[in-house]
């Protein structure tokens, strides 16, 4: 009753259609409902998109190779929710392009690093490593409260994010290079517009040095918001619309 499957034993080009004919089946069934949905990622209060500030931060981090030690994702597991708080979620990711989960820890997962440690702390951190952790292998950064923060191009970078889905307003574009300083120097005069642009946005100077603005200070302000945004006591998912 069953001898057809002689056919696919014995002749391997039959026994190739027949499993992609399957996979293509199984590929279909996954695939196709995605693409009547908005968003397979939950709502989560508190995710918001980077500040110019932060924003060239992160690219100071990723230029730095920090991703190379340093992962972003805490799995859902005992010892790294013990370790670290509250596992990862897909929306804390959903404005990096790209993303910096990682696959290699030689330091610790900076996914919760935001707001466990001062600004203080951090620029003594970077500028010697081992003032603050003993035995710690990572090299100094002592450079970046050196170099001034070249935010010449940062209309541009919000523009690509822009394309990439990340809701930038016509108004926060335009303003990008002055709120790239405005957040660091809390007795500006644009310090107030930067406020009502980004709302629940930190206004302070970072690398202690009110003078100017600076590389660390946007690597400071790129890690102090770093899993800071989410009130993990009060999280509740929130389903997308037309899932509710």
């Amino acid at each position: 009753m069953w001898s057809f499957h002689k056919w696919f034993e014995r002749h391997s080009l039959i026994l190739l259609i027949g499993i992609l004919v399957v996979v293509s089946i199984g590929g279909l069934v996954q695939i196709t409902p995605l693409f009547f949905i908005e968003s397979t990622i939950e709502r989560v209060e508190g995710v918001r998109p980077y500040t110019p500030l932060e924003l060239a931060g992160r690219q100071i981090y990723i230029r730095e190779g920090c991703y190379t030690c340093h992962s972003q994702m805490i799995r859902p597991l005992r010892d790294e929710v013990e370790r670290y708080g509250h596992y990862s979620l897909a929306a804390e990711s959903m404005y990096d392009h790209p993303f910096q989960w990682g696959s290699k820890r030689t330091g610790p997962d900076l996914a919760r690093v935001g707001g466990r440690y001062s600004d203080e702390w951090h620029r003594a951190h970077l500028e010697d490593p081992r003032s603050m952790v003993p035995g710690s292998i990572m090299p100094p950064y002592r450079f970046l409260a050196r170099a001034e923060l070249d935010v010449s191009r940062m209309q541009d970078h919000l523009r690509v994010n822009r394309m990439l889905r990340v809701p930038y307003t016509d108004v926060q574009q335009a303003n990008a290079v002055i709120d790239a300083r405005a957040q660091a120097e809390p007795n500006g005069d644009a310090a107030y517009d930067f406020e009502q642009r980004y709302p629940g946005a930190v206004v302070r100077d970072f690398d202690g040095d009110p003078s100017r603005v600076t590389e660390m200070d946007a690597l400071i302000a790129y890690l102090q918001m770093l899993g800071a945004g989410v009130d993990f006591s009060t999280y509740q998912a929130e389903a997308p619309e037309n899932q509710r």
